[in-house]
C-alpha cells in the first residue's frame, strides 16, 4: 500500500503546490491592490494639479463671498488690532511658529481672515500696519478634517487644521466669509510645493508665501513600484514552483 501511495503522489507532483499557491495569492492580491490603489490616487492628483492650474490662470478679483479655491484675490482694509491667532506649527531654524492669521475690516464688506505667513510664537519683529492696506494672494479654503490631527486650542489662538469659521470666531469675526487671503510675496512669485525655491530673506515678519502650493504627484512611481513587486514576486514563485516539480518525489 506504502509503494502504491507513493506512485501516486510522484504521478502527481502539481498537488504539492496547492498549499503554496494558496498562500501565495494573497500577497499577490495585496501588492496589485497597492498598485491599482496608487493608479487612483494618480487620477485624483492630476485633477487636482489640473484644478490648481485653472485657478491659478484666472485674473486677480476682490475677495468676494465665495472666490474660486486658490483663485488669486484682492483685498482692501485694515487689521484689526489684536484679532491674530496661529494655524499649523513649524520650526524655522531655532524659533517655533506658524502661520500669523489676522482679520482685515474691510470697507461696506463682511471683514476676512488674512494668512500673512510664517511668524514666530515669541519674539521677532512681526510688522503690523496700522493704516490701509492692500493685499493680494489665493483663496485659501478649509481643510479636510483629520483626526488624526492636534487639537485645536481657541483660547490660545492656537490652530492646526485650517476650519474658517472656528478660527473667525475664537478671532472675533464670525461673519467673514469661509475662506482667507493667503498672501503672497508680490512680485517673487514662484511655484511651491516640493522642490520650490526657499523664501526670500526678509528684515522683518511674517514671511509670506511665494506662490500658489503645488503639491508633487509621486503616485505614478509608486504605482510601478508595486506592480514591480508583484511581477516579481510572480517569477519567484514560479522559479520556486519548477525547481519543486523536478525534485524527486
Amino acid at each position: 500500500m506504502s509503494g502504491e501511495g507513493e506512485a501516486g503522489r510522484a504521478g502527481r507532483p502539481w498537488r504539492a503546490l496547492i498549499l503554496p499557491s494558496f498562500l501565495a495569492l494573497p500577497v499577490l492580491a495585496l501588492l496589485l491592490g497597492l498598485g491599482a490603489w496608487q493608479v487612483q490616487r494618480l487620477h485624483w492628483k492630476n485633477g487636482v494639479l489640473a484644478a490648481l492650474a485653472a485657478a491659478q490662470a484666472l485674473p486677480p478679483s476682490e475677495a468676494g463671498p465665495d472666490p474660486v479655491p486658490f483663485a488669486p484675490i484682492t483685498a482692501t482694509g485694515r487689521f484689526r488690532p489684536g484679532a491674530e491667532g496661529f494655524l499649523g506649527l513649524e520650526v524655522r531654524g531655532s524659533a517655533l511658529g506658524g502661520t500669523l492669521v489676522a482679520v482685515l475690516d474691510r470697507a461696506g464688506a463682511p471683514p476676512l481672515l488674512v494668512l500673512r505667513g510664517w511668524a514666530p510664537f515669541e519674539g521677532g519683529r512681526v510688522e503690523r500696519p496700522e493704516g490701509p492696506v492692500i493685499l493680494s494672494g489665493y483663496a485659501r479654503p478649509a481643510d479636510r478634517r483629520n483626526p488624526f490631527a492636534p487639537a485645536d486650542d481657541p483660547a490660545a489662538r492656537r490652530f492646526y487644521q485650517f476650519d474658517p469659521a472656528r478660527i473667525a470666531a475664537a478671532l472675533g469675526a464670525p461673519d467673514a466669509p469661509p475662506y482667507a487671503l493667503a498672501v503672497v510675496l508680490p512680485g517673487r512669485a514662484v511655484p511651491g510645493g516640493f522642490g520650490a525655491a526657499p523664501a526670500p530673506a526678509r528684515a522683518a515678519l511674517p514671511d509670506p508665501a511665494t506662490g500658489i502650493p503645488a503639491p508633487n504627484n509621486p503616485h505614478l512611481g509608486y504605482a510601478l513600484t508595486w506592480f514591480g513587486l508583484a511581477l516579481g514576486w510572480v517569477a519567484i514563485f514560479l522559479l520556486w514552483c519548477r525547481r519543486r516539480l523536478r525534485e524527486p518525489a
